[in-house]
């Protein structure tokens, strides 16, 4: 399982999220019917258009400075050995379900790890989430430098993943959770006060949710500790 948070595949999470938004859709893009499109997702709908995103992410700003960070990419990726105990269990339909289900649970950890009495769950946070069943050979591939692949083309295997964009502030668009702040205060009190994210304590929480939520039995070299 990796579970990883950036600022933006598109390099910049200090102004609008829509050119963010826009690289996500590539899937949908290739398909002929809409009908077929990958829809966003959150706690409280699985239909959620690209526009409704952006708008969501780039109008719960306030009080964010133009140099702020204002949404952060979180990157839910199950290995494959993970996604094929997944495909056996519900198939291929009924895993994009379940994988759903588990980004929710997993926005939950992340609400949690800030610490804060009044962001207790996912539906304290402003955030949308978009299945891709797709991965891509870049620039940095060996495959692509050495002419065996080509820039753009699907990898092999199971590649299914999950991309969610989390907006900088809660729901209620007054407080700021930023998962870049790793300072420790002078004591625990204090730790919780300045809202401090253990990044480790998150990705680990996400492992221990996928074996519990799906049955996994996850070998001693599997496990991230």
């Amino acid at each position: 399982m990796y579970i990883n948070i950036t600022t933006s595949e598109t390099g910049d999470n200090k102004g609008s999220c829509g050119t963010l938004v826009n690289y996500l859709e590539k899937e949908n893009r290739d398909k002929k019917s809409i009908d077929q499109h990958e829809k966003w997702f959150n706690g409280n709908s699985n239909g959620i258009r690209p526009h409704e995103v952006r708008i969501g992410i780039d109008n719960n700003i306030a009080k964010l400075g133009k140099d702020d960070s204002k949404f952060f990419l979180i990157n839910i990726s199950p290995s494959q050995k993970e996604l094929t105990y997944l495909i056996s269990q519900y198939g291929e339909q009924g895993i994009k379900d379940n994988l759903k289900e588990f980004a929710i649970k997993v926005m939950d950890e992340y609400a949690k790890n800030f610490k804060r009495d009044n962001i207790r769950s996912h539906k304290d946070l402003l955030w949308f989430g978009k299945l891709e069943n797709y991965r891509y050979y870049g620039y940095n591939d060996k495959e692509v430098k050495n002419g065996s692949r080509q820039l753009g083309e699907h990898k092999e295997g199971q590649q299914m993943h999950i991309q969610i964009i989390v907006s900088r502030k809660d729901i209620t668009n007054r407080i700021k959770l930023s998962p870049q702040n790793t300072s420790r205060g002078k004591n625990v009190s204090h730790s919780k006060k300045l809202g401090q994210f253990d990044r480790t304590a998150f990705k680990q929480s996400g492992e221990t949710l996928f074996d519990e939520m799906f049955g996994f039995n996850r070998g001693l070299k599997e496990r991230m500790d």
